[in-house]
């Protein structure tokens, strides 16, 4: 076999955060993700006959590099230099809370010994010797809201750019920026504005340790060097997490701070040193629809459920300083943070600079609409940033999108985004920025600009930037933000260069490649039925359905043979029968950030069912209709619009503030639909305002699943099909006999856009946001441990202490070959994080439910894998559970392999634990676009609990690879134009892969079959 490429991009490179993390933390012996010893997950033996998960090759500077490695130093003195962290004066007495008490923490003794050697504290901040910021130990300045200390500042004392600061107001002296046009380098303005963000992070955080000068060279060189794969260092100015991943994180800074204890240091040194927001909104299902009191209803069983989640995260928000928990029922992650956490820019510690952030969604890049850089990241590199230590990333290339034109009156900002999202995906910018240019751009509003940000992991750049400019500005008015504050954001970003006019094109930067898109070519769309790139116009969706029905099984294809196209099944539903197709609609949901932050088309959906009301037109009652709202906003704005009795009345109540059908928290269906579709094997639809619409996400019984625009979820939910032309066949009849047609009740942009003005007004977003914090009663009302050290409960199967920090131990080795592997799974392509780490829920015939039930609970309380990731336990047994797993072995979907040494079908966690009985390794074979789709980590920490030491892919995707790296899972890529089908491969064979003791990013490894 041909040598396979090894793309770990900073896999085991000293320079690199990425650096597996968790390498160095095995489990101690007896300990064990199950209780019940027949359950208990197999552990391959480690060096010194300890047994533990965690693999023990990698080389001593991935400890040292890794997010954790300040928990630890090397064995004997420290050097001298840049490892001494700043004496922090004690924090003031807080005021004495109520507590809990708790008997499992006991005082360690300084000094103690774990894992055979003696360890000191080395706490988050380092500096170089002779840093001011040494001898002062004065706490910094903090912006309101958060609770900080020991925290690095904004700006690094003894900067070397340190020249570049002057005031920004000769008025305010102490408030100062730095100037980036005093570089007088002509390069500076040929820069993409993205690009200036980046280096003004640079300059700004320089400290010849951490940044380096030439890391700023390299930055402001980027012209030639975007070519020459460099590295170079992001400190964002934030961090914001949402529950399903925050969970995992907050659960990590408890373990640590339970480590540091054992090692003898202060446990309340662990703590977030840059803004942490973590925003409940994953939780809430749509258990209860079409009727007045179902957003109660799903709240009262999202705390019934979720009730020890809650008071985790609780607890953490008071046990730490810098985080901040949004209480659940205030709305999605994104459109809070567009709407009310987004600062455009900081004025912190006498600086002003660009806000920046990450976040452990992927869809943290909505923010860019606003001017905002960010972008989403895997739990293990938020943490990383959340310790201080910057993103280690490829200076990125930028592609320039010149959007001119305006688009049609009948076009909503969800057309334009299913188009750009087709268009990039055949351009190709996975890894790269996206800059949005040109005059087109000062058409569209920050919410259309949101909308097109929103959908970037979905065409696969790392951000879709759009750079401030007067829309902006007039946005921040109307949302609400401080006229003073807004006032000097203006006047920074003209002050380094940072301020856009769309129309001047002599402002327009140097890209790496441009395309273009005249906004008015876009057509009314969906993209389905599998995959958001796969567009198709309002005009062809019924043929383009009909064809998938019968093609192959794939992405546009469901294998349905010709003499069944026209099957159908009748049912009985309150008392009235009703007959579903291939083709029908089960699933109507107005849900997802993307589209709920847009008042043009959350209003048009409004006004389309006014109009179809007023028209007779209805909804059948089995269709599953719901409303999900991004903020309480939006509900405030439809309600005073008037709109919101005709949406209810065709069904579309609200449901609850959160992500919910996007997510796949869709809720269960009536069971008589269920079992029609069931018996009949049909092909029905789910038509949803979301940004992904993978296989099985959306729900178990819906194979197809379209993504459209609020309007048009509400016409296909009224016509019934997807198996239809909207612009030649009527919606439906009313009682009069009357055809009713689409154009009869879309409404008017000049209609939508009054309405808007009307009711869209500042005073809206300062009445929510001012109570966002303490709206929620029933969170008010939760009471959480006031320790500083989590009291772990054995019995919880929600909140797990981890056993990656049990342990620590700095004698590793140089990564070792992986001899004789077997294959656990043949993949194709486009695998995504739901395939690997389902968030839905769990299946009563799966082995987590195996798990749960042996611990005494029923299927009602089993809730979602996603609500169950601060349990090892449960996320190792749900890896791989998808039911539309597409497994080549066994040549159907479900979520089984083969186990090749016996040749039994068993699931997939079943058949792992059999090969880590044997200590035999694992390898995954797969195609392209490998971990495409959410930011979650713990599709990469469930394989590794499997036992899979690589995975051999076509292509990853940015944020999977980098967890994969992280979890110490080798990402190994084939050459160009080879894949497992050019090579023969079966998946049958025994695999090793050679790896040399000078591993370095891009090296060619060998891989040997037997």
């Amino acid at each position: 076999m041909k040598p396979l490429q090894l793309w770990p991009d900073q896999f085991f490179k000293n320079n690199s955060i990425s650096s597996p993390p968790f390498g160095h933390f095995p489990t101690p012996a007896g300990q064990s993700h199950a209780t019940p010893q027949s359950e208990q997950l197999p552990r391959p033996r480690s060096r010194a006959g300890r047994s533990g998960p965690w693999p023990r090759e990698q080389p001593s500077h991935c400890l040292r590099r890794s997010p954790f490695a300040t928990l630890v130093s090397r064995r004997g003195p420290s050097p001298p230099g840049p490892r001494g962290p700043p004496q922090a004066p004690p924090p003031p007495p807080r005021a004495a809370r109520k507590r809990r008490p708790c008997s499992a923490h006991r005082a360690a003794a300084p000094g103690a010994r774990v894992g055979g050697a003696r360890r000191r504290l080395l706490e988050p901040r380092r500096v170089r010797e002779g840093d001011p910021l040494l001898e002062s130990g004065a706490p910094v300045a903090v912006a309101p809201l958060y609770s900080r200390r020991d925290t690095w500042p904004s700006v690094i004392m003894s900067n070397p750019f340190a020249h570049l600061a002057e005031p920004l107001d000769p008025v305010q002296p102490g408030k100062k920026f730095f100037n980036l046009n005093k570089l007088e380098d002509s390069k500076y303005g040929r820069l993409p504005f993205s690009i200036r963000v980046l280096l003004e992070a640079a300059i700004r955080n320089c400290d010849e340790f951490l940044v380096k000068k030439h890391d700023i060279e390299n930055i402001l060189h980027w012209n030639v060097m975007q070519h020459k794969n460099i590295e170079v260092p992001f400190k964002p100015a934030r961090v914001i997490l949402q529950d399903f991943t925050g969970v995992p994180a907050v659960v990590d800074f408890a373990a640590m701070r339970d480590a540091v204890k054992k090692l003898g240091g202060d446990p309340e040194k662990i703590n977030p040193v840059c803004p942490v927001d973590l925003v409940i909104d994953h939780s809430i299902q749509v258990d209860f629809n079409r009727r007045a009191d179902s957003l109660q209803k799903n709240q009262d069983l999202e705390f019934e459920r979720n009730r020890e989640r809650f008071e985790f995260l609780k607890w953490g928000s008071q046990a730490f300083h810098n985080m901040r928990i949004i209480p659940p029922g205030s709305g999605i992650i994104h459109q809070v943070n567009l709407e009310y956490l987004a600062r455009v820019v900081f004025d912190q510690d006498g600086y002003y600079y660009p806000d920046s952030v990450v976040g452990t969604d992927s869809h943290t890049t909505m923010i860019d609409g606003l001017g905002v850089l960010g972008w989403g990241v895997g739990g293990i590199e938020a943490e990383a940033v959340m310790l201080g230590q910057p993103i280690s990333m490829v200076l990125p290339q930028v592609i320039g999108y010149r959007l001119t034109g305006k688009p049609h009156p009948l076009v909503t900002s969800t057309d334009i985004v299913l188009t750009i999202t087709k268009h990039l995906r055949q351009v190709g910018v996975v890894g790269k920025f996206v800059e949005f240019f040109g005059p087109g751009v000062a058409q569209l509003s920050i919410a259309d600009r949101a909308t097109i940000a929103n959908m970037c992991p979905e065409y696969g750049a790392t951000a879709a930037f759009f750079p401030v400019d007067e829309v902006s500005i007039t946005y921040l008015v109307q949302t609400g933000r401080d006229e003073n504050k807004i006032k000097y954001i203006k006047k920074y970003l003209q002050a380094v260069g940072m301020f856009r006019d769309f129309n001047d094109p002599s402002q327009d930067p140097d890209f790496t490649q441009v395309v273009n898109l005249d906004l008015k070519t876009v057509v009314p769309c969906c993209s389905g039925p599998k995959r958001p790139q796969d567009k198709v116009a309002v005009s062809d969706i019924k043929k383009d359905f009909e064809s998938c029905l019968g093609a192959k099984q794939g992405f546009k294809g469901f294998q349905v043979a010709p003499e069944h196209h026209s099957d159908h099944k009748t049912f009985i539903y309150d008392n009235t029968e009703f007959t579903l197709a291939h083709g029908s609609v089960v699933i109507a949901a107005i849900t997802s950030c993307t589209n709920t932050s847009n008042p043009s088309v959350m209003l048009g959906a409004g006004l389309l069912a006014k109009k179809a009301v007023d028209a007779g037109l209805n909804v059948m009652p089995y269709i599953k209709t719901s409303l999900s709202p991004g903020s309480g906003v939006v509900t405030y704005y439809l309600q005073e619009s008037g709109v919101m009795p005709y949406l209810s009345q065709l069904g579309f109540n609200v449901v609850g503030y959160g992500c919910m059908t996007c997510i796949g928290n869709s809720g269960p269906l009536p069971d008589p639909v269920v079992e029609a579709i069931t018996q009949g094997d049909l092909v029905t639809v789910g038509v949803l305002s979301g940004n992904r619409n993978f296989e099985g996400r959306v729900h178990p019984n819906t194979r197809a699943n379209y993504l459209a625009s609020p309007p048009l979820v509400i016409a296909y939910a009224i016509a019934g099909t997807i198996r239809i032309d909207l612009e030649k066949e009527p919606l439906g009849v009313n009682a009069k006999g009357q055809q009713i047609f689409l154009k009869d009740i879309w409404p008017t942009r000049d209609e939508i856009q009054a309405v808007e003005r009307q009711y869209v007004i500042p005073g809206m977003f300062k009445e929510v946001y001012q109570k966002i914090e303490t709206v929620n009663e029933s969170w008010n009302a939760l009471e959480a441990p006031s320790d500083k050290l989590y009291c772990w409960n054995s019995k919880s199967t929600y909140i797990k202490s981890p056993p990656f920090f049990e342990n620590l131990t700095l004698d590793l080795q140089p990564p070792k070959s992986i001899v004789d592997a077997y294959v656990l799974l043949n993949l194709g392509d486009s695998v995504t994080t739901d395939h690997i780490s389902p968030a839905g829920n769990i299946a009563r015939n799966s082995p987590a439910a195996r798990y749960l039930t042996n611990r005494g609970l029923t299927p009602r309380e089993f809730n979602s894998y996603g609500s169950r990731r601060g349990n090892d336990a449960v996320m190792a047994r749900g890896t791989f559970a998808n039911i539309r797993l597409l497994n080549r072995f066994l040549n159907k979907q479900a979520p089984q392999t083969i186990h090749l040494p016996s040749g039994e079908i068993l699931d997939v966690f079943d058949a792992a634990e059999r090969y880590q009985q044997a200590g035999l390794p694992l390898i995954v074979l797969t195609g392209k676009e490998y971990g495409a789709g959410s930011s979650r980590d713990w599709a990469a920490k469930g394989p590794f609990l499997l036992g899979i030491k690589a995975i051999l892919a076509e292509s990853y995707e940015r944020i999977h690879r980098s967890n994969l790296v992280g979890m110490g899972v080798i990402p190994l890529e084939y050459l160009p134009g080879e894949n497992a089908d050019a090579l023969g491969l079966t998946g049958q064979e025994r695999y090793t892969v050679i790896i040399p003791e000078n591993l370095k990013p891009r090296m060619e490894v060998q891989v040997k079959l037997s």
